[in-house]
């Protein structure tokens, strides 16, 4: 058994979710955290969401809420969103905790020690009316290096530069379009340079990560500047040192602290389980593994800096140093970033008003839909772009015309004719063929998942279930009340590959999943969900967490074989087909706007 850690992004508490960012860092990496439960290993599934900084301000201020009333407010918001995905999260989390606050500021201080901060005075992005810091993601502007205009104050997703606003031509606020004004401030940076020989040698041993996550890490390193910890803010986590402990609009920058949340979550879930040093098993554990999801616009804050925050927080940079109070800790294993998920070509966008929010989908089209389109044809390595034809195709021609009819025309048969699942006679060759397809589909759809290639791996599950279809097609049980030792013999081996494809497709359709485990005559829990509990700490505020019993699961990544004599009920439709006019027009709250619109 290993312990597998799945750290995913932590989305901002500044608005409800939309698809485009589920497609990102969250269907994908509960895809992976369920195969690697199945598949026996001990998972450990973090996240949270990411409550500091100016941008919590600006809504806050557009509500008429202070930033930590609108931080509870989408906090709950998204937890429950998320839950209602099925996001199976050993701890899903926040970072206005105390145990956040406390952790960042000892993970800050080992780093202080150690040499890998310096004080410097630097040219901060100013908002004209309001006089607040803008953070660097929030000045955009027109790259010196490359001259792309989208590039963000910290980098250029064109070139993967690392930028500093004032480097930008044209710059521009991206809240209001503001020029900011530019004021010399002082401030604690990471030291990035002083990791270079360390990054360096570390990400050159990544063999096996996506391209684009490479090309990016390697062009960010070649230019490494240091990078502002703190910020002129009033809304984060107070700098643990004398003279700015106290100071009321210094605090540690966003960036900083969210990335920590990883880590911070870990020791949460470890104090609420029972046992405070759990979380050693994931981060102290050489052979421990650990998987890191995000979009492309976080790569570098997770291949580069992040690394360099673990190095230097264990004495483990180049310039050496003592390990902090939570020894050495481990690096990430590998970044999985996605693509971006487009809507008509353009990125979702909740400003321009481009934007599907998850909880108006659950609510008309249930979870496990959502996951369905986001697996197959998700933004896994390059932009993917949504449209309602598209989700309504799938749905019918796959959801429900493939694996649905694959269920209930398999069930209703045996149903009908025997009552239960019907004991098997003489395999024939075609019988063989299909079990042996079906069985060695565990290797072929795991090893796609391992290496997190999540549209090859459920295009492989799908590609059984054509093949039992045809099957069906092929062998015509309903034409065998004369021979009812055949017809039974068909009606068993269809069942079984039924069940084969409900564990194949389990990581992707929980949901479903649970309910063909039912008709199949299973009791108990075949694909646990996460529930939401209402948490305290000494010091804070209540707060809601998702959590789950995922080790009371069933599911297991193998064959389970069927056992004939197991009663069997009339079965329901699995998935219900969409109207089609839906592809045209799309739903009220999301309508399909067209080019003379």
């Amino acid at each position: 058994m290993t312990a597998v850690l799945a750290a995913v992004a932590w989305p901002y508490a500044n608005g409800p979710r939309h698809i485009g960012h589920v497609s990102g860092f969250g269907v994908p990496s509960d895809i992976f955290a369920r195969f690697m439960r199945m598949s026996g290993h001990d998972v450990l599934m973090v996240s949270g969401t990411d409550e500091h900084g100016t941008a919590i301000q600006v809504q806050a201020d557009k509500e008429g809420l202070t930033a930590r009333e609108t931080a509870d407010k989408y906090h709950r918001m998204i937890t429950e969103d998320l839950r209602g995905l099925g996001l199976s999260y050993d701890l899903y989390t926040r970072t206005t905790t105390v145990n956040h606050r406390e952790v960042v500021q000892q993970l800050f201080t080992a780093l202080e020690e150690n040499g890998y901060v310096v004080a410097k005075t630097s040219m901060g992005a100013i908002s004209p009316s309001t006089g607040r810091t803008l953070p660097d993601r929030y000045v955009e502007g027109t790259c010196p290096i490359c001259g792309y205009d989208g590039a963000r104050g910290d980098q250029c997703d064109n070139c993967g530069n690392q930028l500093d606003p004032i480097d930008l031509l044209n710059p521009r606020s991206r809240i209001d379009g503001e020029v900011p004004e530019f004021v010399e401030t002082e401030h604690f940076f990471l030291d990035l340079p002083a990791f270079a020989q360390s990054l360096t040698a570390w990400l050159g041993e990544r063999r096996d990560w996506r391209p684009n996550v490479l090309k990016f890490s390697q062009n960010f390193i070649d230019d490494l500047q240091p990078r502002a910890i703190t910020r002129d803010l009033d809304w984060g986590v107070p700098v643990p040192l004398e003279g700015w402990r106290d100071a009321p609009m210094k605090r540690i920058y966003v960036w900083f602290d969210a990335v920590i949340g990883y880590f911070s979550a870990s020791v949460e879930w470890a104090r609420r389980s029972g046992d405070p040093d759990a979380w050693q098993k994931w981060w102290h554990d050489p052979e421990a593994l650990s998987y890191y999801f995000m979009g492309k616009d976080n790569i570098v804050f997770h291949s580069v800096i992040w690394p360099a925050i673990l190095l230097g927080a264990s004495g483990s940079g180049d310039k050496g140093g003592t390990p902090g109070p939570y020894g050495g800790l481990n690096l990430p294993t590998e970044v999985v970033s996605s693509e971006f998920l487009t809507m008509s070509g353009a990125k979702f966008s909740t400003s321009r008003n481009t934007v599907i929010y998850v909880r108006d989908f659950l609510e008309e089209f249930g979870p496990d839909a959502l996951r369905y389109f986001i697996a197959a044809a998700g933004p896994e390595n390059q932009d993917a772009d949504f449209t309602w034809e598209e989700f309504v195709r799938r749905i019918n021609n796959e959801l429900a015309n493939e694996w649905g009819n694959l269920v209930n025309r398999s069930l209703s048969m045996a149903h009908k004719n025997v009552g239960a699942i019907p004991a098997p006679g003489e395999l024939q060759p075609v019988d063989v063929a299909l079990l042996e397809a079906s069985a060695a589909a565990f290797d072929t759809v795991g090893q796609a998942l391992g290496r997190n290639k999540v549209r090859q791996a459920i295009g492989e599950a799908m590609r059984i279930v054509t093949l039992a279809n045809r099957y069906l097609s092929e062998t015509e049980p309903w034409k065998l009340k004369d021979d009812p030792g055949r017809r039974d013999t068909v009606l068993h081996t269809a069942l079984q590959v039924v069940s084969d494809c409900n564990t194949l497709l389990t990581p992707f359709l929980p949901h479903s999943a649970q309910l063909v485990f039912e008709a199949l005559g299973g009791r108990g829990v075949w694909a646990a969900l996460p529930e939401i509990h209402e948490v305290s700490e000494e010091g804070g505020p209540d707060y809601p967490v998702l959590m789950g019993s995922y080790a009371l699961e069933q599911a297991r990544w193998q064959r389970t074989d069927i056992a004939p004599g197991t009663p069997l009920s009339k079965p329901s439709p699995l998935f219900s087909k969409l109207d089609e006019t839906l592809g045209e027009t799309g739903p009220e709250w999301a309508p399909v706007h067209r080019a003379e619109d």
